[in-house]
């Protein structure tokens, strides 16, 4: 699943510490998430997209394999 977080978090001058501290997980996480190497649960996507203020779609974007 890809994502726009990266993007997400940059427009709004966050760094992957600052990121990660709202969202209560390690930077590490946030790398992963960018990165695509790890999905995040559907209660951190929610955390995630609330932060941005927008829909999980809109940040998360489902591809089929």
């Amino acid at each position: 699943m890809k994502n726009r977080l990266e993007e997400l978090r940059k427009a709004k001058g966050l760094r992957q510490e600052e990121l990660a501290d709202i969202l209560e997980v390690s930077r590490q996480t946030i790398g992963s998430l960018e990165n695509g190497r790890y999905n995040p649960s559907i209660t951190l996507a929610f955390k995630i997209a609330k932060v941005f203020n927008l829909s999980i779609e809109e940040v998360f974007i489902y591809e089929e394999e």
